[in-house]
């Protein structure tokens, strides 16, 4: 009797994810002691970094990596996508990395170069460096102004009727 995961995806996201991993390489294999603990651990990091992966399982008992897949889907709370010869694929959402927000964060300051060419053509052109600051933006003559502010849109423009 198999266990249900978990996760339960369509047949459609499931062609997607399958899709999705084609391409992928196996970042964990399951050698001959099979399903260990340090194994489901990796699998399980596995998927935190990376969300689909394809594990390789090394035996040549096809009933025995089912049950792998079942029990690693089971265990890990992910959805099992394809078993295909010795490679299985696992899917599970990745967890949403948290941000630290500073208050007082601004964008850092960047060294430009500006280039004005001569207008006869016959001198060097003049280079200059120069910081330009996160509110300030280098116009096509060269020289450095305030970014506009975003426009205020009216209220009545953005709600829909």
């Amino acid at each position: 009797m198999r266990i249900m995961p978990a996760i339960q995806l369509t047949p459609a996201q499931r062609k997607e994810k399958r899709a999705d991993a084609h391409h992928l390489d196996p970042v964990v294999m399951i050698g001959a002691d099979g399903l260990t603990p340090a194994v489901t651990k990796e699998v399980d990091a596995a998927l935190k970094a990376h969300g689909l992966i394809k594990v390789r399982v090394m035996s040549d008992d096809r009933d025995g990596r089912e049950s792998i897949l079942a029990t690693l889907a089971e265990e890990l709370d992910a959805a099992p996508i394809q078993h295909i010869g010795k490679l299985l694929v696992l899917w599970r959402p990745m967890p949403e990395k948290e941000k630290a927000v500073r208050e007082d964060a601004r964008p850092a300051p960047k060294t430009v170069k500006i280039v004005k060419f001569s207008k006869s053509g016959n001198n060097r052109p003049q280079i200059k460096k120069v910081q330009v600051l996160g509110n300030q933006r280098v116009t096509q003559g060269g020289e450095i102004k305030r970014a506009k502010k975003p426009r205020q849109t009216s209220v009545k423009k953005t709600s829909v009727s």
